[in-house]
């Protein structure tokens, strides 16, 4: 479902499961946290690409899947220290470990958990029918994959709170506009190579210096904001208004009222 492919030295990584629009299924999560990892380990690779196969980057979680078992759930936001990185926060944080350019080709839809592991290369290049959307509000939860950490150093805050509030779609063009997206193209893997190509004139040590200490430069401090991700997901997920959350998410024309909002200091 996640397949890489490594060729002149670019490591090409494709979500492939198309019938569901790339919708990350629980061993999608495994996969991807490995193939960072094979790639960390490869010093020949100067570059990696993240695509979708077909006519969308990733919809985002597959909902459906995932909370069937719920031992899914918590093997994806269990961590052994509050601070450390979980699986779903690895896929995201991990693409910024590699002291390589990683580009994200997008097109279509990329929303939600689609959206933030794009957030988590260093560029993102989408095609001209690229829709993006933080999508956790839909189902009464908030965003928790790591975005928390670098979403400041793309996006205003209150751009940023809109977008996670409203769960709205924005093209391709605002989502430049908000600093989102890098550029848009409709020959994305085209640019993409050209760019690696020219990169290829450039020290590989140089490149992961600059990226290095350009991510220490823009990046919040992470460990609180990861735990308090996980932390007040953890307490969504046992909100009776979680639980309305979801029903209405999946029938829209007949909504049910949210009960009073929990305290949360």
């Amino acid at each position: 479902m996640v397949h890489l492919k490594i060729a002149n030295d670019i490591a090409w990584v494709t979500l492939q499961r198309p019938q569901k629009q790339n919708a990350l299924s629980f061993d999608m999560f495994k996969q991807l946290d490995k193939i960072i990892k094979v790639i960390h380990s490869n010093h020949s690779i100067r570059a990696t690409v993240i695509q979708g196969e077909g006519e969308h980057f990733c919809a985002g979680l597959d909902v459906k899947s995932v909370t069937k078992r719920p031992s899914q759930i918590i093997k994806l936001l269990a961590k052994i220290l509050p601070g450390n990185q979980n699986l779903v926060q690895r896929v995201v944080l991990g693409w910024r470990t590699l002291p390589i350019p990683v580009y994200a080709i997008l097109q279509g839809n990329c929303l939600g958990g689609g959206l933030h592991i794009a957030l988590g290369a260093d560029f993102r290049i989408a095609r001209s029918n690229t829709q993006v959307a933080i999508m956790e509000s839909r189902w009464g939860l908030c965003p928790d994959m790591g975005t928390s950490v670098i979403l400041p150093s793309y996006i205003r805050q209150d751009h940023a709170l809109l977008l996670a509030m409203n769960a709205d779609r924005i093209n391709a063009q605002r989502a430049q506009e908000l600093g989102l997206v890098t550029t848009i193209t409709d020959e994305p893997k085209k640019y993409v190579e050209q760019q690696v190509e020219s990169l290829r004139q450039h020290s590989p040590d140089a490149l992961a210096a600059i990226k290095l200490l350009y991510n220490q430069a823009y990046q919040q401090p992470s460990r609180k904001l990861l735990w308090l991700e996980t932390w007040y997901q953890i307490k969504l997920l046992c909100s009776k208004n979680t639980r309305v959350a979801m029903k209405n998410g999946v029938k829209e024309n007949d909504t049910q009222p949210y009960q009073k909002r929990t305290r949360w200091k």
